[in-house]
Order: C-alpha cells, then structure tokens, then sequence
C-alpha cells in the first residue's frame, strides 16, 4: 500500500514519460492531486513547437478547435493505456478520464475519475 504521496509522485512520473513517449514533448511542470476519487493532473509546458505555430498562424478559434480536436482525439486512442497506468498505480480501476488544453498557456488538465477511493498507507509523524 502506497502513501498519497506515493501516489501523486508515480502518476507525475508516469504521465511525463506517457507525454514523451506518445505526444513527443515532456511537460516542464507537473503536478498531481489525489482527492478522493480524482486524480488532477496538470501538465505546464506540453505545446509541441509545430502545435504553437500552429495556433499563432491561424485564426484564434479555428487553431485553439484543431488543436483541441487532436489532442482529444490522441487522449482517446491512449485510453487503454492511460487506464492501464492509472490502476496499476492505484490499484483502483478507472470509470472515466476528462482532458483539456489552454492554447493560451499552454497547461494541460487531466482529471481520473476512481471507481472507489484507493486505499492508502498513513505517513508516521516523526
């Protein structure tokens, strides 16, 4: 049984390396929270270079649709894998996955809906 710590610290791990390997650029930043049943990751810093001129070049709306569209859809195709990831850290299986991305910022939010609470090991006060 891991702390809560343990956790967020895996999942931070483990969503860099997905970013990497999947979506070819790391995150500068990442953070994650357990609280409850989410796990809220938000990833600072995931805009490819391609994906930054992109939104530069186009119309505001149109670039920010694309770009959203494709990630979504990238998100979606991962999903198996994603879940896979998120209930071996866990060990709670995944009901839902929510994304989303600022064009602006260029932070990502990833929010894990658990099917249950996951059972976690209290950190000893010294």
């Amino acid at each position: 049984m891991k702390t809560q710590g343990e956790i967020e610290a895996s999942v931070c791990d483990a969503m860099a390396r997905f970013e990497q390997e999947y979506m070819g650029r790391g995150p500068k930043d990442i953070y994650t929270h357990l609280v409850r049943n989410l796990l809220v990751v938000q990833l600072h810093g995931v805009l490819t270079a391609a994906e930054q001129h992109l939104v530069k070049t186009m119309p505001p709306e149109k670039g920010r649709d694309l770009l959203k569209q494709v990630r979504t859809q990238l998100i979606e195709i991962a999903r198996p894998t994603l879940e896979k990831l998120i209930a071996d850290i866990t060990g709670v299986k995944l009901l839902s996955l929510h994304q989303d991305i600022s064009t602006v910022t260029g932070e990502e939010v990833v929010i894990f809906t658990l099917a249950e609470v996951p059972e976690i090991r209290e950190v000893k006060k010294k």
